[in-house]
């Protein structure tokens, strides 16, 4: 692909605030089209030798530029799970999503476990038991943290509902052991929120992600809504946020989800952020992952 040198230099310009990696992604361009474009940036009209094996440091005026690094957040994002009423093949896409992406940070959204034995609704009269659930759940998480053992886990209103019943029978939370020994996941950061790189990670039970971005000012990202699954950027003289619901993991077949059945149909997706500028919904399809 051929480009004038001021849209070079305009690639330029994004490649060292975001490296190539995340340029590429933003600009749905190979990395190979953004290296074409850097040489003709510092090179103007002139075409530059590269050396073989040496990529951007064999460029004649040996510059530099800042591509991708560690240094940059590269965020796999997953839906609530709701576990042991996940959706089985839902862990194979948010793998291959991290994967694709080189993610190096996870952050779980909320509702990872269910708890619907102790619902403040009708539970089913024919379902699992508090103890059979709780084991159930615990096992179906352990491939995720075997998986993903370093992640911020944030705690959803399914995962605070055994707590809420113990502060509606006034027991002190002193009592309570902490989410990651019940779970037999110590490595797992379970908070109400977390922030990075401008962008806030919360379950996200006040709202659309898009209200949210707007009322707090600040780029959003949320679970909790099952049905939903979108990004939409909010633009400003001098304000560019965005607000991202990422969908979830459920089966919706389970009799878990019998409360949702007329909310429709679930949005099975993840999500990604890369250095806190790039949005995307990854949705997996029927036949595997699109994203």
């Amino acid at each position: 692909m051929a480009y004038s040198l001021r849209k070079a230099r305009k690639i330029l310009k994004l490649v060292k605030d975001i490296g190539e990696f995340d340029a590429s992604i933003q600009l749905n361009i190979s990395k190979d089209s953004v290296k074409r474009a850097c040489r003709l940036a510092e090179g103007g009209t002139k075409p530059l030798k590269v050396t073989a094996g040496k990529g951007l440091q064999g460029y004649v005026n040996d510059v530099k530029p800042k591509f991708r690094s560690d240094d940059h957040n590269r965020i796999l994002v997953i839906g609530d799970l709701h576990t042991p009423f996940d959706y089985e093949p839902y862990f194979d896409h948010c793998v291959a999503v991290f994967d694709k992406y080189e993610c190096n940070r996870v952050v779980f959204i909320g509702d990872i476990i269910d708890n619907h034995y102790s619902s403040y609704h009708e539970t089913d009269a024919d379902g699992m038991g508090g103890e059979e659930e709780l084991d159930n759940a615990i096992n179906r998480l352990r491939r995720w943290y075997e998986r993903f053992p370093m992640a911020d886990v944030l705690i959803g209103n399914h995962d605070r509902m055994v707590m809420r019943k113990a502060q509606s029978s006034s027991i002190p939370t002193r009592w309570i052991k902490e989410y990651k020994e019940v779970l037999g996941t110590p490595g797992w950061n379970f908070t109400d929120r977390v922030v990075y790189d401008d962008v806030q990670y919360i379950h996200g039970e006040g709202g659309m992600a898009r209200t949210r971005a707007r009322k707090d000012l600040m780029s959003t990202v949320q679970g909790h809504l099952h049905t939903q699954c979108f990004t939409e950027w909010i633009i400003g003289a001098g304000l560019k946020i965005f607000g991202m619901q990422v969908g979830c993991g459920v089966d919706n077949n389970s009799y878990a989800m019998a409360y949702a059945k007329n909310f429709g149909k679930s949005a099975i997706a993840c999500g990604v952020v890369l250095n806190g500028k790039v949005a995307i919904n990854g949705v997996m399809s029927t036949g595997g992952i699109q994203c």
